[in-house]
């Protein structure tokens, strides 16, 4: 069958590397001149199952109102005129009990691990390189108090199987010894060896070009506007370049997801969430950190891929604006020099800000829409990179009718 994959993100991509796998015809389509061009571009590059837990928590609601009139704060939120922005967010607010955060956080864990497992699969059959590290991750604290928080925190992942250990400075440090000049300022870690990094952007681009040498078919700068039905069947995609069929299509396309799916009579709970990050050239004088992972204190994000060290911050409730300035970053540039004062060039930023296609509850949607032919593989949030490899495999086999390796349950329309 002739399969036509809306969005060349790292969801997108990794769905049309399974159907092809699966023996289908694959098409691509996308409005971007490559693969990875917009939420893909400049993420974390954290593959986290140890950092599975969802956004929404009972600390959230008060986060949020905090950063109406606090300028540096991890969730941001931007009063507009957008009326979803406050569907959206009463959904999320729905979302910020203890017994939410319990279960959306086992969901998105057991999606996660099997989602790395299949990840090292891919990797295996295709050779495709994108700067891997298998150090594990490090997860650190500033204060008693929020290391103590952080320890307790850890069952939730640790009773779904993952292995975590709790580490004081000095073990963090023996882990990361990049991080020996902020000794002072650690008051301890959880050290996750099974969890990696690796740039994002890479592997989908690298994975684009092995599809295409092997006859998926890509249709770039091709924007979508619309859909042809029959009935209870999509009959064509229609685009800036005309209609582009198949015998079935999988809605890829991050935050694009929600206004496209309106025009099948889908409601999907996708907001786009914006998130910076900033990448800055390694040298061979500099001592760049060899352990991804997170100041938990400020939220700040770094992982090394190659000679570049990638550093994300900030989840700010504000439309679809993408906008920037260099301000914005001056918070998370001040958290990595203060933990790793020669870790890169900091004179030579590369400034980036982005859309996460978030829903309430951070679990992505995938599987069946209301139109049999239609199938659905998107609003990843904030862990694309960690989730779209199982996600893909998981729309795949529901598409085929056959059982899934993950209960989906949770994680369907």
């Amino acid at each position: 069958m002739r399969f036509v994959v809306l969005g060349a993100g790292v969801a997108g991509i990794a769905t049309a590397y399974e159907l092809l796998a699966d023996g289908h015809e694959v098409v691509v389509v996308d409005a971007s001149d490559g693969a990875a061009n917009v939420t893909s571009a400049g993420n974390a590059g954290l593959i986290a199952p140890g950092h599975a837990y969802t956004w929404a928590s009972p600390k959230a609601p008060r986060m949020l109102i905090d950063s109406l009139y606090k300028e540096h704060t991890a969730l941001k939120f931007r009063p507009s005129a957008d009326p979803e922005l406050y569907r959206w967010s009463l959904q999320f607010l729905r979302n910020c009990t203890s017994k939410a955060v319990e279960r959306n956080t086992a969901i998105k864990l057991g999606l996660c691990v099997y989602s790395q497992e299949r990840l090292r699969e891919v990797t295996r059959e295709t050779g495709v390189e994108y700067d891997l590290l298998s150090n594990g991750l490090l997860y650190i604290y500033r204060t008693p108090d929020t290391y103590a928080a952080g320890v307790a925190k850890m069952d939730i992942l640790q009773r779904g199987g993952r292995t975590m250990r709790a580490v004081d400075t000095d073990e963090a440090i023996r882990i990361e010894p990049s991080l020996a000049g902020a000794r002072d300022t650690i008051a301890g870690g959880i050290y996750v060896d099974e969890d990696e990094s690796g740039d994002c952007r890479a592997f989908t681009k690298n994975l684009a070009a092995w599809l295409e040498s092997r006859g998926v078919e890509f249709h770039w700068g091709t924007t979508i506007t619309g859909f042809g039905t029959a009935g209870s069947r999509v009959t064509d995609v229609r685009t800036s370049r005309g209609p582009v069929r198949g015998d079935h299509y999988v809605l890829s396309l991050g935050c694009a997801s929600a206004k496209l799916g309106r025009q099948l009579g889908l409601r999907l709970p996708i907001y786009p969430i914006k998130g910076y990050s900033l990448t800055l050239p390694i040298e061979d004088r500099h001592e760049p950190p060899n352990v991804g992972g997170v100041d938990e204190n400020q939220l700040v994000a770094w992982a090394r891929f190659g000679d570049h060290l990638r550093l994300t911050a900030t989840a700010e409730f504000a439309g679809y604006d993408t906008s920037h300035r260099p301000q914005d970053f001056d918070g998370m540039l001040a958290c990595a020099k203060g933990l790793f004062p020669n870790a890169a060039d900091w004179s030579r930023p590369e400034y980036w800000a982005g859309l996460r296609p978030m829903t309430p509850q951070g679990t992505p949607i995938m599987g069946p829409s209301k139109h049999e032919n239609m199938w659905l593989n998107t609003g990843h949030g904030h862990m694309g990179w960690t989730m779209a490899c199982g996600s893909a495999r998981l729309t795949a086999d529901m598409i085929k009718g056959t059982p899934t390796a993950v209960d989906v349950t949770g994680m369907t329309l």
